[in-house]
């Protein structure tokens, strides 16, 4: 699939640009993961976001590259959405990909932290991300009964620039 990428500061996005990832992200993570957290989290001004558009200009891909200090002391992905409509099209992938070779550009090659959902460590380690650590995150069954899940932490190792293979049994 043909994907049109734009990479931002926050100042440089527009108002539709800002629309456009916060109405995807709360598509994707509020509604349909049926998972409500506060997304406004006052990151998105200390960030850089990375937008995939298809053919017809429409928003389909979007992860926020978080400055090094703010999340964790490492630069880090944060909010790696796709759209409904173009999962298993290999846009995911395109993606992190190009997340990557944005990261490189702005910061140079240094570790990248992400948080995820542990279904996904096999999707991160095609990337060289390793797990670094497990934390379980709890959230009051009360109001969020379907996001207790397991989270996992996981890190992309310089040996990922550096073209070494790792012997993580994960990857």
């Amino acid at each position: 699939m043909q994907i049109t990428w734009k990479f931002k500061s926050f100042n440089e996005l527009t108002i539709d640009d800002l629309y456009s990832l916060m109405a995807l992200r709360q598509e994707v993570f509020i509604v349909e993961q049926a998972c409500p957290y506060l997304d406004a989290d006052g990151k998105d001004q200390q960030s850089h976001h990375l937008a995939g558009y298809d053919v017809d200009g429409n928003l389909v891909a979007y992860l926020r590259l978080v400055a090094p200090g703010v999340s964790y002391k490492e630069m880090s992905f944060g909010r790696i959405v796709t759209a409904d409509k173009i999962r298993g099209e290999g846009v995911g992938k395109q993606l992190m990909d190009e997340g990557i070779r944005q990261g490189e550009m702005l910061y140079g090659k240094q570790p990248n932290r992400i948080s995820a959902q542990s279904y996904l460590i096999h999707f991160y380690s095609a990337f060289g991300f390793q797990l670094h650590f497990k934390e379980n995150v709890q959230y009051p069954d009360k109001w969020c009964w379907s996001c207790i899940f397991e989270w996992t932490i996981i890190i992309l190792p310089v040996s990922k620039w550096l073209k070494v293979k790792s012997n993580n049994p994960l990857i």
